[in-house]
């Protein structure tokens, strides 16, 4: 196939002028490199506590909120409230879904947990994000830890001031997953 000479000028022109075809960098990604406790260990590592946390706490949250809307009842104040032994039912079935949602990927050479509920700002041009394997497992253990840890009756409480107030139960406080403290602790590691 021959080209013509201007179009084939025109081609080697775009590669010569700046922002034409040839000054594009290409976009790569790689794989978190993992380290042997974020591999092997059957407990979620210290430095993603926080991010599971609010993992849980936005599936408990959403999960009790689809619960709510399929109710017909509603009490005086017009808002939907669920029976104990449904909440408590929604929040069981909470911790025992399938969190194949939820993954590690590294961001500006932090590893952070990513899924529904924790996107935090604007997201990266291109990114790799590690799911399956332990993460799911992991999940599922700490949503059972704070549904033991908090009961049923306190994290539906938190629920009904809103989302904000439920994440502030399970992951705030002096010793929560998301507190200053432990999070200065985790910097000096």
């Amino acid at each position: 196939m021959r080209l013509s000479l201007p179009l084939l000028l025109l081609l080697l022109g775009a590669w010569a002028i700046p922002g034409g075809l040839g000054d594009r960098a290409p976009l790569t990604a790689t794989a978190p490199q993992l380290d042997d406790e974020e591999m092997y260990s059957a407990h979620m590592p210290a430095h993603l506590r926080c991010d599971a946390c609010r993992a849980v706490a936005y599936q408990m949250w959403q999960n009790l909120a689809k619960a709510e809307t399929k109710l017909h009842t509603s009490n005086s104040g017009g808002r939907r409230e669920l029976s104990e032994s449904v909440y408590t039912d929604v929040l069981d079935r909470s911790c025992s879904r399938n969190w194949q949602d939820y993954g590690v990927r590294e961001v500006d050479q932090v590893k952070r947990l990513t899924g529904p509920g924790l996107s935090e700002g604007p997201e990266p041009s291109i990114s790799v994000m590690v799911t399956g394997g332990p993460w799911p497992t992991r999940l599922s253990r700490t949503c059972l830890h704070y549904l033991g840890e908090f009961g049923e009756d306190q994290i539906y409480e938190a629920h009904q001031q809103g989302r904000g107030a439920l994440e502030a139960l399970l992951c705030g406080g002096p010793q929560g997953a998301c507190s200053e403290k432990v999070s200065a602790t985790r910097e000096e590691l």
